[in-house]
């Protein structure tokens, strides 16, 4: 079993999309895989989200593992359509979230590691193995580790986590969005957009804005 790793893995990129991590580098770790990824840590509104995959081995060599790409890759509709065929496929995927007042309260980083932390901990099926996108380890987890820089285009596994938490992510904020239509949110998904800003300068923050983050600390005597 590989060792908790304390740095960003070095490890080389596949010649294809058909020739995952975890059909090459990985291949002779035994047990299954699972991905985390996050979305929503540049945002200015709502929380920060993770998700957690283990597709089979199987998954390796079905169509899904040429059509998957890091999500921010994939159009809207295609995405949809890919997140479907994971749910399908998946033996296991959960969803974690840290909330606008944690993110302000221990900043954005230490919020991305708690929502993974806590999709992880929501699993039915026990991972050998978590790879995990970026080169930060999940505090306090009792499953073996392994970081990835740029996982989401190296690793199956991160790559549908990265399907699957932008495609949660982006219905949530929708929803959201109703509630505050100034902001725009059902285009720019809490992102800072033109419109965005100048809504934010015009009518201030929402309950739901990041006050951490500075395009949220308007001054509006």
């Amino acid at each position: 079993m590989l060792k908790k790793q304390k740095a960003a893995a070095s490890l080389p990129a596949p010649q294809s999309k058909l020739n995952w991590l975890e059909s090459s580098t990985l291949s002779s770790i035994s047990g299954l895989m699972a991905g985390v990824d996050e979305v929503g840590r540049g945002s200015l509104f709502g929380p920060v989200v993770a998700a957690v995959v283990i597709l089979p081995k199987s998954a390796l060599t079905a169509p899904i593992a040429g059509e998957i790409k890091d999500s921010k890759k994939l159009s809207s509709s295609r995405r949809r359509k890919i997140a479907q065929q994971i749910f399908t496929l998946a033996l296991d995927w959960k969803i974690g979230f840290a909330s606008t007042a944690e993110i302000d309260q221990m900043n954005i980083l230490q919020a991305t590691l708690l929502a993974m932390k806590r999709a992880v901990l929501k699993l039915k099926v026990q991972p050998a193995l978590c790879l995990v996108d970026g080169n930060q380890l999940i505090p306090d987890l009792s499953v073996t580790q392994q970081v990835i820089v740029k996982g989401d285009s190296l690793s199956l596994n991160i790559a549908a986590a990265s399907i699957v938490a932008k495609v949660w992510r982006d219905d949530l904020i929708i929803r959201l969005g109703s509630k505050y239509p100034m902001y725009d949110l059902e285009r720019n998904k809490g992102y800072g957009s033109q419109r965005h800003l100048l809504a934010l300068q015009k009518h201030g923050p929402s309950p739901l804005h990041r006050k951490s983050f500075r395009p949220c600390q308007i001054n509006r005597e």
